[in-house]
């Protein structure tokens, strides 16, 4: 087990290589890093992100899985997993991440990946007919 301050460094600089374009470094370094601290949620999600730019679509797709397992609420982590399913061929599936996406953060690129025209939240005290429920 490497100390505390050797994992921090170590993904730092798998940030680095990610933004470099470096996946294959960025996945070395924090393959170390998962092996000490299992659990660390953003050490994975940074991983799956280099699995995807790698085309590793297959363990993107495991890792982003487990943020979400993790972290259901976590909205990059759906519309990630929907790219990589999409990337896949697999619409379908991705289509309700994206949306999971949309609903969860508003972003712009979010709700257009979710094929929304829009989206405003509706006014507290809406009439839940006028929701369309």
């Amino acid at each position: 087990m490497t100390s505390p301050e050797t994992n921090i460094i170590q993904f730092r600089a798998a940030e680095r290589l990610l933004d470099a374009r470096d996946p294959r470094g960025a996945v070395t370094l924090l393959d170390g890093v998962i092996a000490d601290h299992p659990e660390h949620t953003a050490a994975r999600l940074l991983r799956a992100r280099a699995y995807f730019l790698e085309a590793r679509l297959r363990s993107a797709e495991e890792e982003f899985g487990w943020v979400l397992e993790r972290e259901p609420d976590n909205a990059f982590a759906h519309f990630a997993l929907a790219r990589t399913l999409q990337r896949a061929s697999r619409s379908e599936e991705a289509r309700r991440h994206f949306r999971l996406a949309a609903a969860l953060d508003p972003r712009p690129d979010f709700v257009e990946a979710a094929g929304f025209a829009s989206f405003e939240p509706p006014e507290p005290g809406t009439p839940s007919e006028e929701l369309g429920n």
